[in-house]
């Protein structure tokens, strides 16, 4: 094999390079190929165009998930397309119900040593009797899922948008489509010889929605629109062109209900929210008919939405009067033309989507492309090909990333920013056992850092409350959150053991503050950040108990996320000590923290303590059956294939397994995986995909890729956990859950590039399907920026760039090519 290498200076954005100077690098088979370069793709003849992609329908959306998502990070709107009659449901990420709480129980601490002697005793089962009387929340916690009416809260939606069009006929050529790159919703039909169009999008410079209506036939725009939501609202004219639509949400002690030991000492009134509509009209007639706005005989008409919350959380836009802030982005927004609105709205977008570019060929790739997407997700459930829509997949991923979590705001939460009821399934929080850190999965891989912010703001908010709980539970120094998470610093474990008492979810959620140092190498961030992962880890050291069976040292109480096993006498079982969960994620944070002081020098007696504790951490160990052990002793499972799969997360997002480093453990968790199955839920199918490709084996990946591409059944009581993807590619659980498309796109990053500082590994899960592509613009561990492309599932060309790394290896099917690099230099390799 020949390796052929170019090195530039290189300046400008990854996408278009300018390149100039080169030099050889020496080594064994390297040759210099004595060419002049100007710009990449053009001297070496294998970087092609990347497609620009849609979401594309032939016909009306019946239903939200088949509907069109657009967003800012704050402003959502979902728009269903409708030819007589348009539904746009809105959202604003600060709609949520609810307020501070006290849900600890401050004395659950006293229980505590029962609990655990029962458990170094092998009594699980009356542990966790235990366990569910004294050390889960105070009241009613989350409300067991529906927590809008109690103090826990629940993210809603702001409303709906109705249109109720003025024309008739029968509507012909209908496409509906969601252009990714622009970040734009189009819409077009023809009636009554008339060609119709509509045009919107969210703007973040703006903040605000804009939707423009218009037809080639003058006078041909007439509509009536109104503001609407299930509860909590008014709607007043504001002059002759603009309704204004305002309320409060319940803050969940309305009436008195709650009892005094989770009340706190002053009570926070519940959110006000306001949103404001104003049509803006060329030609006819605009007029105001009580809380509904009517346009008749309208060359176009341009409708323009704004929307504010006032509440008072770790992140937002501090609003104290939601009328206020609505009306004056409004007021702001008006006063440009459509054309500037649409121009900043696409250049912010693209500032962050033109980062990175996928190309992915194969069997009918172009004849998939043609087709409206959810025939595309039919026709691949049906056994055809169509490699492009898991780039379209990919692409839809950082769309949504970009849409729902922006610097200053909110992270994205179980739907992201979109909701279309008052009581969201799940309360639409941020559960920390999974979702809301797959959630954030791409986000670093996919050149989106610093969207990465939302999460860091969370993880920062739950510290102070997370004290209190180390304290009450365990008497213990540092901070800790267990499942469940709101805007208002609830910590406390949920309402049951068998799924609110695992105590890992915030050593789990440090992890993404390490991984964005070994990222970015941000020593400012790592001196923000070491005293959040400091406090994690305390509160580990303190809580950690020796198992007298093998002298490890292992959590108690814990249970492995959401699932079970069958003791002795046959009862089901959650709680336990030391699960393989808890332990990979503990090893994972005291070895950031020791990594971390040795940078920045500041404990080296804390240092000492966690580098003494380290290695007395109970081991990942292999079962008689050759799996992967899930918990400290080889017991049953309840669910052999249950969806939680945590006890390999050492495999990904962790990097404890490796099949090369830990063959055996690679080999067992190989074993886990298959006996646990290919089906489960969205979430979770895009959990084993990134598995597989850390496994090496792409064309089991893609399988299961192909599985969450299959169209989303609706779920009855008693059927199985099935998951899928809907209609507009948004994830199924079911019901809607946006961390499957999150974890999916972060999984088909992992089949095309995989780093830990110091190597850099291409086409590691490469399916024989994907016979050609590219990607460009991926960010790896250690400071670099990567472009590649393959060909007859061979790999061609790589193009490391250093954003602030040195030196790294880049690793191919077990060949290894060493990498050294002045900070913005970049190395083109042929292999």
């Amino acid at each position: 094999m020949n390796i052929w290498i170019r090195k530039f200076d290189s300046v400008g954005p990854s996408l278009n390079p300018r390149f100039g100077g080169w030099l050889l690098r020496c080594g064994r088979g390297l040759k210099l190929r004595a060419t002049a370069l100007i710009l990449g793709s053009v001297a070496t003849g294998v970087w092609a165009e990347i497609p620009e992609r849609s979401l594309l329908f032939d016909e009306p959306a019946e239903a939200f998930t088949v509907s069109v998502p657009l967003g800012n990070g704050r402003l959502g709107a979902m728009l269903y397309g409708g030819v007589f009659e348009e539904t746009i449901v809105l959202n604003e990420n600060g709609m949520w119900s609810g307020s501070p709480q006290n849900a600890d129980r401050l004395d659950a601490y006293k229980a505590l040593p029962e609990i655990k002697r029962l458990l170094l005793e092998g009594k699980n089962f009356e542990a966790e009797a235990l366990v569910n009387a004294n050390f889960t929340c105070a009241g009613d916690g989350s409300g067991h899922g529906r927590g809008k009416n109690v103090p826990y809260g629940c993210y809603q939606t702001l409303g709906k948008m109705k249109l109720t069009m003025l024309h008739e006929g029968e509507p012909s050529g209908y496409r509906r489509e969601l252009l990714l790159a622009d970040a734009l919703f189009s819409q077009a039909y023809e009636l009554g010889g008339v060609n119709y169009r509509r045009e919107g999008f969210v703007s973040a410079p703006d903040e605000v929605f804009a939707l423009r209506l218009s037809a080639d036939r003058e006078g041909s725009i007439g509509f009536e629109v109104a503001l609407q939501r299930e509860e909590r609202f008014s709607v007043e004219a504001i002059g002759a062109d603009s309704l204004l639509m305002y309320g409060q949400l319940n803050n969940g002690y309305e009436g008195g209900k709650q009892s005094p030991e989770i009340t706190p000492e002053i009570i926070q009134e519940g959110v006000r929210y306001a949103g404001v509509l104003k049509v803006q009209a060329t030609g006819g007639k605009v007029i105001q008919m009580g809380d509904m706005i009517r346009v008749e005989g309208a060359d176009e008409a341009v409708l323009l939405f704004s929307a504010a919350t006032d509440i008072r959380t770790f992140a937002g836009r501090g609003v104290t009067d939601a009328r206020q802030a609505a009306l004056a982005d409004l007021q702001a927004a008006a006063g440009k033309s459509y054309e500037a609105l649409k121009a900043a709205h696409e250049d912010d977008f693209r500032s962050y989507y033109d980062r990175v570019g996928i190309r992915i060929e194969g069997k009918d790739t172009k004849k998939g492309r043609t087709f409206p997407t959810p025939e595309r997700l039919r026709r691949v459930a049906s056994g055809q090909e169509d490699p492009d829509l898991a780039a379209l997949y990919f692409d839809f991923g950082r769309y949504l990333l970009i849409s729902s979590s922006r610097p200053g705001g909110l992270p994205a939460n179980l739907q992201g920013i979109w909701a279309e009821k008052t009581q969201t399934a799940w309360n639409g929080d941020w559960h920390t056992n999974i979702n809301a850190q797959m959630n954030y999965w791409p986000v670093e891989v996919c050149n989106l850092s610093e969207l990465h912010e939302p999460l860091f703001a969370l993880i920062e908010s739950l510290v102070e409350p997370g004290g209190k709980t180390a304290r009450a539970y365990y008497d213990a120094d540092g901070w800790v959150s267990f499942l469940l998470s709101n805007p208002w610093g609830y910590t406390s474990p949920g309402e049951s053991a068998s799924w609110g008492s695992t105590v890992s979810c915030s050593a789990w959620l440090c992890q993404h503050l390490w991984d964005h140092y070994l990222y970015t190498e941000d020593r400012a961030f790592l001196e923000w950040a070491y005293p959040i992962l400091k406090g994690s880890a305390q509160f580990y050291l303190d809580i950690l108990i020796e198992d007298p069976k093998s002298g490890w040292l292992v959590t108690s109480p814990s249970n492995s996320p959401e699932n079970a096993f069958i003791d002795d006498a046959g009862n089901k079982v959650h709680v336990c000590m030391g699960p393989t969960a808890d332990q990979q994620l503990l090893r994972y944070l005291f070895e950031a923290c020791v990594a971390a002081e040795e940078i920045l020098e500041k404990d080296a007696a804390f240092k000492a303590e966690v580098e003494s504790a380290l290695p007395r951490l109970a081991p990942t160990r292999i079962g008689r059956d050759g799996r992967l052990l899930e918990w400290l002793e080889e017991y049953p499972e309840a669910d052999p294939q249950h969806r939680h799969i945590a006890h390999l997360w050492g495999l990904y997002p962790g990097n404890e397994i490796d099949p090369i480093r830990t063959p055996q453990l690679a080999t067992a968790a190989r074993k886990t995986l298959d006996v646990r199955g290919d089906g489960s839920t969205g979430w979770s199918l895009a959990f084993k995909i990134s598995m597989w490709a850390r496994l090496g084996d792409g064309d089991r990946a893609y399988k299961l890729m192909k599985q969450l591409f299959k169209p989303a059944k609706p779920r009855s009581k008693d059927s199985p956990w099935e998951g899928g993807t809907y209609p507009n590619l948004f994830d199924a659980h079911p019901p809607f859950q946006i961390d499957g498309n999150f974890g999916g796109t972060a999984a088909i990053a992992e089949m095309l590039m995989q780093s830990e500082v110091g190597r850099i590994t291409v086409l590691p899960a490469l399916p024989s399907a994907w016979s050609e592509g590219e990607v460009r613009g991926l960010r790896a561990r250690g400071g670099f920026e990567v472009d590649l492309s393959w060909s007859a599932g061979e790999v061609k060309t790589v193009r490391v760039k250093s954003i602030h790394g040195t030196r790294t290896e880049l690793v191919y099917r077990g060949k290894t090519v060493k990498i050294v690099l002045d900070k913005g230099e970049s190395m083109e390799v042929e292999l």
